[in-house]
């Protein structure tokens, strides 16, 4: 049976602040099971809508909620900033360290990349290093092998063989 949208829109409220229910409540208040809720919830996510699944405390958000709440509120004014976060239950502060965190995220990675590419680089030089040692103990390894043999035809040539 579907329903229709202004219900599901009041639905859904419900679980966020200032209501703060928790959807099993909700369920049972209106009539619909909990997958439905859950599922619409989902949906709306989907859409960009902020709807955290731990609407209890802010602070316990997923990152994505909180980017999501980042965004709504990025051209907000500091008024609207206020009202956004009165009605969601947020602090202006919270919304301000998620945005700089938000903001800082890129960071991180480019730190991360920086030293990946500075460990590939040290051991590709260790790579050649050892290649070049390598080549020049085979080298030497063939010489010595080349001079016993050298040595071993001499003193075949010479009657000094192994028996004598």
């Amino acid at each position: 049976m579907p329903y229709a949208k202004e219900r599901k829109e009041a639905v859904l409220a419900k679980p966020m602040p200032p209501h703060n229910r928790t959807v099993a409540d909700v369920a049972r208040e209106e009539g619909i099971s909990s997958a439905t809720l859950y599922n619409w919830r989902e949906e709306a996510r989907e859409q960009g809508r902020l709807l955290p699944a731990h609407a209890s405390e802010p602070e316990g958000w997923s990152a994505r909620d909180k980017f999501n709440a980042v965004l709504e509120t990025a051209s907000l004014s500091e008024s609207e900033l206020a009202e956004y976060c009165r009605q969601r239950g947020l602090y202006p502060e919270q919304n301000r360290r998620w945005r700089s965190a938000c903001e800082g995220a890129n960071d991180h990675a480019d730190a991360a990349e920086r030293q990946r590419r500075q460990a590939v680089k040290a051991e590709k030089a260790r790579s050649r290093e050892l290649e070049r040692e390598l080549k020049r103990k085979d080298a030497a390894l063939a010489e010595t092998a080349a001079l016993l043999t050298l040595r071993k035809k001499a003193d075949a040539i010479r009657g000094e063989g192994e028996d004598a």
